[in-house]
C-alpha cells in the first residue's frame, strides 16, 4: 500500500526562499505561467471507450426526400415552416450542403463519413464491418438513439443476418424506435414500429412520425444530465402521399391511407411541427445552449413534386445526380458556439458529419474516414473550408444504371467522369456542357484542378456490374 508523504517544513522554507529569489529577478510570473500552461494541457485528452463524454449533446434530424427548395427560408412559396425558419433564424442556414441522390447511400455516406466507393454494397444495406456516428459517439460516452427510418439491415437483397433485430445495437446505437427494421409495413397511419426489439401495438388511430417522436422527447428526458446523441432519419416526407393528423382528412378513418400529392405540403408542414416540438423540449428543459441541433435532408424531393419558389418552379429530382437530386437543407442550432443568424455558403457534404460529431466529442475518428470536420465553424473558431463535394453513386449494384455515376464539384462548376463539365451558376439544369476547346482562364484552372480531385479519388466502372449476386 502506497502511503502519501508528509511535506517537510523545512523544505517549505526552501521553496519560499527559491520564488522570492525568482520573483527579484523578474522571472516568477514566466514561470508561473509556463506551469499553469502545461497543467492546463495535461487535462485537455480525447475521449474514448468508457470515457466520460463532455461534449455538447447532438441531435441529427434527417427528413426523407426532402430538396433544399422546401423550405420557406431556402425560398419556397408552397409550404409554411416557420420552426425551421425559426431554426435558421436563430442558428445557421446552409446555401451548399450535398448529399446522395438516393436514400441508402446518403445514409451508408453520413453515419460512416466515407465515401460510396469506398464502402457501399447494395440497396438497403449498410456493411456490418462498418463503424458509424453512433459507435464513435458511444465509444466516447454518449447514450446513445436512433429513432425513424432504418432499411439498412439488406433485406431486399437476402443479405446475411438481415432479419437480426440488434443490428442497430451494433452500429452504436443503445436504444431504437423504428420503422422498417425487418419488416416494412406501413410508416404513416397504423405503423408497423418496432422498439428495442419489440413491435409496438398499433391501430389506424397511430400515427407512426407521432410514436418516433413521443420516444426522442422521452429519450431526452431520460438523459439530459449527461451528453446524448439523437439520430432521427425520419419517416417523413417519403411517398407514399397521405393524410396527417392535421390533415382534414384524417377525421375520417377511411381516408387515412388515402394518396394524393396535395398531401406532401400537409407532411412537409407536419416535420416542420415535430422540429418545432424538439426545439421546445430543449428549451423547456434548458438544454439548447449545448446542443448541437441539425435538419437536413437526405437527397432530392420525389420527382412527382413540383414546388413554387421565389424563383420560380422547382422540380424534384430524387435518384438523378442534377442539383435537384442533391442539394438539400442544412439549418444547424448551437447557440453554445457563438454563431447566430447567419448564412453560410461554405461546401458541405454528407461525409463531413462523422468527423464534425467526433470533433465536438472530442474523440478519435475510426480509420478511412474521407470526410472534414466543420466543428470549428459552428464553434466560431477559424475554420478552412473543404474546396470540393464529391459525389459517387451507383445504388443498386447488382444493375447496370445510366443514373449511376459520379462527379466533383465546387460551388460554380461541376466534373463528371465521363468528361461533362458545367458552369453551375449560368446552366444549373446541365444542359450544354462546356466545350474543352473553349474555356476560359479562369475555367481552364477549375477543370484542371477537378479533374486532380477525381483522379485521386477511387471510382467505379458504372458499365459493368459491381456486385455478381445471385440469392
Amino acid at each position: 500500500m502506497r502511503t502519501r508523504k508528509s511535506f517537510p517544513a523545512a523544505s517549505f522554507f526552501v521553496l519560499i526562499d527559491y520564488f522570492y529569489a525568482r520573483m527579484m529577478k523578474g522571472k516568477l510570473l514566466i514561470e508561473i505561467l509556463f506551469l499553469a500552461l502545461v497543467s492546463g494541457l495535461s487535462m485537455v485528452t480525447y475521449a474514448g471507450p468508457g470515457n466520460q463524454a463532455t461534449g455538447p449533446n447532438i441531435i441529427l434530424i434527417m427528413c426523407d426526400d426532402m430538396g433544399y427548395e422546401c423550405l420557406s427560408s431556402n425560398g419556397s412559396l408552397s409550404y409554411s415552416t416557420p420552426s425551421l425558419d425559426k431554426l435558421a433564424w436563430k442558428g445557421l442556414r446552409f446555401t451548399q450542403c450535398y448529399s446522395q441522390p438516393l436514400c441508402t447511400p446518403s445514409r451508408v455516406k453520413i453515419m460512416t463519413g466515407r465515401y460510396n466507393s469506398n464502402n457501399y454494397i447494395d440497396f438497403g444495406y449498410l456493411d456490418v464491418r462498418e463503424k458509424t456516428f453512433g459507435n464513435v459517439l458511444k465509444d466516447a460516452g454518449y447514450k446513445t438513439m436512433i429513432a425513424g427510418k432504418w432499411q439498412l439491415n439488406g433485406i431486399n437483397t437476402n443479405e446475411e443476418g438481415c432479419m437480426d433485430p440488434e443490428r442497430p445495437y451494433q452500429f452504436g446505437f443503445e436504444e431504437y424506435c423504428l420503422w422498417w427494421l425487418t419488416e416494412k409495413g406501413s410508416r404513416y397511419a397504423d405503423p408497423l414500429i418496432v422498439q428495442n426489439g419489440t413491435r409496438l401495438e398499433t391501430t389506424i388511430d397511430d400515427y407512426g412520425p407521432d410514436l418516433v417522436l413521443d420516444y426522442i422527447l422521452n429519450f431526452i428526458e431520460r438523459n439530459k444530465n449527461e451528453p446524448f446523441f439523437v439520430y432521427y432519419p425520419m419517416m417523413l416526407v417519403h411517398s407514399p402521399f397521405q393524410p396527417t393528423p392535421d390533415s382534414p382528412e384524417w377525421a375520417d378513418p377511411d381516408k387515412r391511407n388515402s394518396t394524393d400529392n396535395k398531401f406532401f405540403k400537409d407532411m412537409v408542414e407536419y416535420t416542420d411541427k415535430i422540429v418545432g416540438k424538439i426545439f421546445a423540449s430543449l428549451e423547456e428543459q434548458d438544454l439548447l445552449e449545448n446542443t448541437i441541433l441539425i435538419f437536413t435532408g437526405d437527397n432530392g424531393t420525389n420527382t412527382d413534386i413540383i414546388t413554387e419558389t421565389k424563383d420560380g418552379p422547382y422540380k424534384g429530382g430524387k435518384g438523378r445526380l442534377f442539383d435537384n437530386g442533391t442539394h438539400v437543407p442544412l439549418v444547424i442550432s448551437y447557440p453554445g458556439g457563438g454563431k447566430k443568424a447567419e448564412v453560410g455558403s461554405e461546401l458541405i457534404e454528407f461525409s463531413d458529419f462523422l468527423p464534425t460529431f467526433a470533433d465536438a466529442a472530442k474523440t478519435s475518428l475510426p480509420p478511412g474516414i474521407d470526410g472534414r470536420s466543420f466543428y470549428r465553424l459552428l464553434a466560431n473558431q477559424r475554420y478552412k473550408p473543404r474546396k470540393y463535394v464529391f459525389v459517387h453513386y451507383y445504388p443498386n449494384t447488382t444493375n447496370v444504371s445510366n443514373r449511376s455515376g459520379c462527379f466533383v464539384r465546387t460551388k460554380g462548376y461541376k466534373l463528371y467522369t465521363d468528361g461533362r463539365f458545367f458552369d453551375m451558376q449560368s446552366d444549373k439544369w446541365e444542359k450544354t456542357p462546356l466545350n474543352a476547346e473553349a474555356l476560359s482562364k479562369e475555367e481552364k484552372k477549375v477543370y484542371k484542378q477537378l479533374n486532380k480531385e477525381l483522379k485521386n479519388k477511387i471510382v467505379w466502372d458504372f458499365s459493368i456490374p459491381h456486385r455478381n449476386k445471385t440469392n
